[in-house]
């Protein structure tokens, strides 16, 4: 349970201190809904408009039972909650549902809490609040629907019955849109319509109940005093504490069912033989304050700063409340988050001028400066990682904590390391580490399962915060299509060309490869990438003169290169020839360059390397890239339209 101790110290340390601008954490014994209509009410409860609000996320306050509400007969929420609980007059009106506003019988003939009774117990107490006893007075009326009908937010038919769907001439009303069709029957019934109250008092400015905090305070101070189970809770270790027996949903959306603390079989083996009762208290008793403060925190936490791929959810936290970088954001996010922090701008450096690793790391290094600035050494760290296989039952697939100083040194060294000049399209080039969704897509290709996107994310995840070797078969997946240049579009061949790069660099950090042309490293992998380069460079600089625009032949033989280099180049030298006597004529300068650099490659071969033809490492893309940085620098806005001519 430590996961729910530092959940519920970060609760502790951020409720009334969340940052401007950002969702407040979720009082004790509230729930969120999307709420679909707004009724607005005098303080004696008369009736004065409604409309529809489409689907927004709204406090409510919740009971620990109707918080998880699930089965045959869901229990009601106190306040707000949808038209089948509220309205007195829904049956009348020919609802498809059964109706809940009053005490009812269940099928195993229990007598189940209506709406109206659970309202009344929490007026008639002593936490009673003005904005409930409106709410009160006007759904006792019974004209609920009767209003909404009225006001064309709800629409019957001829018969005077509710709707279940739309088939009138005009356009489809606002409410048809919002309600989820029933799977089975297709019927939306207007019963579901879930609403929430404006209550107009004449001493009071807030009228949306949900953001009054006398009236969230007044039902928290009510549900729990009618807690009956008391123990003790593992978590805290308070000995006479009020006990959960239901534990929150909805914690990665206000649709989520799945749970992270559940157990529903008190009557079978699951207890049985190792505790004295069949409640479940003995193995798992855990605070109601506790788990409603810890679940909030981290479905705060959730919303505010997760990674998140459909089911799939990590995120990582300051229990303090202090900002931490994103391990799953590439540099250029890291780095302007940094700077929004330091206060100080980190683009004062050119990114693909002079050399590019120091300007990079200053870059870096200012950035997590500013972190560190905000964050102790000691501070207590956590990456949680959560994903559910079924709807009700939902996971922990990773979980570290660790210190303020440890995280921030093993994300700025997975930057670092795997730091290469990245190219995600005209608007987005930096230089630093992709990030682990752009990974997978790199290795897999854009179109790759979800299945498979997520593993490889989770896989990624103790490279960056472990500081745990990256898998092997990541790298030669993205060497391989990398390789297969004629496969890809040309943007996505760029983007999968830098983080080929970034990953090979990363994986052989002991090689110590730079980011610049390294003119002095003599293995055989690099100088054939930098021969591709040269040979795809002059073939361009040639169609251009021509004024052609096809694909170089090495560009259509690269593939065959990365597997045959030294059989591959005679093909691709033959080829050459033409593009060089052309470019002899029209640009002597221009070839007398690249016949110079060509004797200053091909010698640097070492032995036999250069009539060797087997298969390359994706070494040879890091020469090929750097090489072709040389021969394509950046354009700039007063470079001619020859000097800017790309090689593709």
């Amino acid at each position: 349970m430590s996961w729910v101790q530092r959940l519920y110290e970060t609760y502790e340390h951020c409720k009334g201190r969340e940052p401007p601008g950002t969702d407040r954490l979720l009082p004790v014994s509230h729930s969120i809904q999307q709420a679909h209509i707004e009724i607005t009410l005098d303080a004696q409860g008369n009736f004065k408009s409604a409309r529809t609000i489409g689907k927004v996320e709204t406090v409510i306050p919740a009971t620990e039972q109707s918080a998880g509400r699930t089965g045959r007969d869901p229990p009601p929420h106190p306040l707000c909650d949808k038209i089948q609980y509220c309205a007195a007059d829904y049956a009348e009106k020919g609802g498809i549902k059964p109706p809940f506003f009053s005490d009812h019988a269940n099928i195993k003939k229990e007598v189940v809490e209506g709406y109206e009774t659970l309202l009344s117990s929490w007026c008639n107490s002593n936490f009673s609040h003005s904005k409930a006893n409106a709410v009160l007075s006007y759904v006792r009326k019974r004209e609920l629907v009767a209003d909404l009908v009225r006001e064309k937010i709800l629409h019957i038919g001829i018969d005077g019955k509710l709707l279940t769907n739309w088939v009138g001439d005009a356009s489809t009303p606002e409410i048809f849109k919002v309600l989820t069709p029933d799977p089975k029957t297709k019927l939306r019934d207007q019963g579901n319509a879930f609403i929430r109250w404006h209550i107009r008092e004449p001493d009071n400015p807030c009228t949306a109940v949900w953001e009054d905090a006398s009236l969230q305070d007044a039902w928290a101070k009510f549900d729990a005093s009618n807690k009956e189970i008391i123990g003790v809770c593992i978590v805290t270790g308070a000995t006479y504490t009020s006990l959960a027996l239901n534990h929150p949903k909805r914690i990665r959306h206000s649709g989520d069912g799945a749970k992270l603390i559940s157990a529903n079989d008190s009557s079978g083996y699951t207890f049985r033989g190792r505790f004295t009762d069949d409640t479940g208290q003995q193995a798992c008793g855990v605070g109601y304050e506790v788990t409603q403060k810890a679940h909030n925190a981290l479905r705060w936490l959730i919303k505010r700063q997760a990674y998140r791929d459909d089911d799939q959810v990590i995120v990582s936290w300051a229990v303090a409340g202090m900002p931490v970088p994103d391990p799953f954001g590439d540099s250029m996010t890291l780095m302007l988050a940094g700077e929004s922090i330091c206060g100080v701008s980190t683009k004062s450096e050119q990114i693909l001028e002079g050399n590019t690793g120091q300007a990079f790391a200053k870059r870096l290094n200012l950035a997590m400066a500013g972190y560190r600035a905000k964050l102790g050494a000691t501070d207590d760290i956590v990456v949680m990682g959560l994903d559910s296989a079924t709807p009700g039952r939902m996971a922990i697939t990773y979980y570290r904590e660790m210190t303020g100083s440890e995280f921030l040194d093993r994300i700025e060294t997975w930057h670092m390391v795997f730091a290469w000049p990245q190219n995600f399209g005209k608007e987005r080039k930096f230089v630093g580490a992709p990030a682990p969704r752009d990974i997978a897509e790199a290795a897999f290709g854009r179109r790759l399962d979800e299945k498979l996107k997520k593993s490889t994310v989770e896989r990624l995840l103790p490279c960056i915060v472990d500081g745990q070797t990256l898998p092997q078969d990541l790298v030669e997946s993205t060497v391989r299509r990398a390789s297969n240049r004629v496969a890809l579009d040309h943007w996505e061949w760029e983007k999968t060309l830098g983080i080929a790069c970034a990953l090979f660099k990363g994986a052989f950090i002991n090689e110590e490869y730079q980011m610049t042309l390294e003119t002095d490293r003599n293995s055989r992998d690099y100088l054939y990438g930098r021969l591709l380069a040269v040979a795809e460079h002059i073939e361009g600089r040639a169609l251009y003169v021509a004024g052609e625009k096809r694909d170089t032949t090495a560009t259509k033989l690269m593939q065959r290169f990365a597997d045959r280099p030294a059989s591959t180049w005679r093909t691709i030298e033959l080829a050459l020839t033409p593009a060089k006597s052309r470019l002899r004529s029209k640009r002597a300068a221009f070839m007398y360059e690249m016949d110079k650099l060509l004797d200053e490659i091909i010698p640097n071969f070492l032995g036999n390397d250069f009539l060797d033809d087997s298969k390359l490492s994706g070494e040879f893309l890091l020469g090929y890239h750097c090489q072709r940085q040389i021969l394509n620098p950046p354009k700039n806005d007063n470079a001619t339209p020859a000097e800017n001519s790309s090689t593709e």
